[in-house]
């Protein structure tokens, strides 16, 4: 099944993120790579960030407890 791809307004409305925390963490590994859409046009697949944002807030739950 195809997922969409969101634009860079959206990944950051979604995560909290600035976008150069976004192309920080994409380069140290720890943030899904982007897609290329066409010229100067990336984007990410919706269901990676949806997984990510997950995964950090079962990070956060785990460390309170």
């Amino acid at each position: 099944m195809a997922t969409a791809l969101i634009r860079l307004p959206e990944v950051r409305r979604l995560t909290g993120l600035s976008r150069s925390e976004i192309y920080r963490r994409m380069t140290l590994g720890q943030f899904p790579a982007k897609v290329s859409i066409g010229p100067r046009i990336v984007g990410w697949p919706e269901d990676e960030i949806a997984q990510w944002v997950d995964a950090c807030i079962k990070r956060s739950r785990l460390a309170a407890a």
